[in-house]
């Protein structure tokens, strides 16, 4: 890898990351054309089912009037050679003649991983492969994941005070721990996801609605483990069921012994899934392997420390978002931070950290793998 790849692969890395929270489940893909040691055209995946970042880099030359004949072109994931939403990115490259093709990393999709690179191969350009692998791997690690083990990616995210309390007592009048700038951070986290999910606790306590703001991206499916089936059916999320998908998580036994509430429950319009029973509670595993199969690629869970420990505990986490408030609550404060919660946390999921401020508040962001 020499430092003119370099240079260009990370510009299309960080043109790639313009599409997260819009081109979900597909990868966040940046693509960026050179002559001459000059950038002639730019693109990057923008929405689902729009064009490749490398169509987009294209058309960018033809708007400029550009020719990318003879041009090397860099991105961030190898073209596809199948015909999806959109059509193959390997006809359109081979048609526009480049010297080369270098790519951060192969699809690591079965059905597609190597194709796209023989087909550049067998039209005579030269295909450079693993420039900038690593950050490639970490922007798209979601995708990644889901495409090797049929998974999906889990992000537990909380919210806390400087002394470790989750949430405000009810007598306290307060609401928010997290301030406004934090809060509109979680609803473009909630955008990237095919999921969110929190405990039967958090919905009897809160009556969370569980959605991204109006115009923030797809509907979510709501998941509630609820193993003793106890949802409300006044709740905002059973009310709201047939807007945005609602999947309440129990066993069996549950199922058995509330027959009238299951029947309730589906009649209003939400979804009951029975999953097999470990330590007392919902088999996590299987879960996390039924959403997979409903192809729900990212799942945000947004518990509290007994949902969140739970899936620490397991290792079935593969990233932690903490909003970390100055507030001090104390007395004033409820539902606080075990010490095995945050222990689990601190081993397990503070690689690659990075922490980016919200005016008082701090965003922490660490990975589990």
């Amino acid at each position: 890898m020499t430092d003119i790849d370099e240079k260009f692969m990370l510009k299309a890395l960080s043109l790639a990351r313009g599409g997260i929270g819009s081109v979900e489940p597909n990868p966040a893909v940046g693509c960026v054309i050179v002559k001459d040691g000059e950038i002639i055209g730019q693109g990057w995946h923008e929405r689902f089912g729009g064009s490749h970042a490398e169509i987009n880099a294209l058309e960018d030359c033809n708007v400029k009037g550009l020719s990318a004949a003879d041009s090397e072109i860099y991105v961030t994931l190898e073209p596809c050679s199948h015909v999806g939403k959109t059509g193959p990115c390997t006809k359109a490259i081979i048609d526009a003649k480049p010297g080369k093709v270098i790519a951060a990393m192969a699809d690591p999709s079965a059905h597609a991983s190597g194709k796209g690179f023989q087909q550049l191969r067998d039209a005579g350009i030269e295909v450079v492969v693993g420039v900038c692998e690593e950050q490639a791997k970490l922007l798209n690690a979601a995708f990644i994941k889901f495409a090797t083990t049929g998974r999906p990616w889990v992000i537990l995210k909380w919210a806390q005070s400087s002394d470790g309390k989750m949430a405000w007592k009810k007598t306290s009048g307060q609401r928010w721990i997290s301030n406004e700038k934090s809060r509109q951070d979680v609803h473009k986290l909630r955008s990237r996801v095919g999921g969110i999910l929190v405990g039967i606790e958090t919905v009897l306590s809160d009556d969370p609605l569980l959605t991204a703001r109006p115009g923030e991206g797809k509907k979510l499916t709501r998941i509630v483990l609820d193993s003793k089936l106890r949802i409300p059916l006044e709740s905002q999320l059973i009310a709201t069921a047939k807007e945005s998908p609602v999947l309440i998580v129990t066993t069996e036994q549950a199922l058995n012994n509330n027959p009238q509430l299951a029947e309730k429950i589906t009649e209003a319009g939400a979804e009951i899934l029975t999953v097999p029973v470990k330590d007392g509670l919902c088999d996590l595993t299987a879960l996390l392997d039924e959403l997979g199969k409903r192809q729900i690629q990212q799942l945000l869970v947004e518990g509290g420390p007994t949902v969140i420990t739970s899936f620490l505990r397991e290792a079935l986490a593969d990233e932690v978002c903490i909003y970390i408030s100055p507030k001090v609550l104390g007395s004033e404060g409820d539902v606080e931070i075990s010490e095995e919660m945050a222990k689990l946390a601190d081993q397990k999921c503070m690689k690659n950290v990075e922490v980016e401020q919200f005016d008082d508040d701090k965003r922490i962001t660490g990975y589990c793998r």
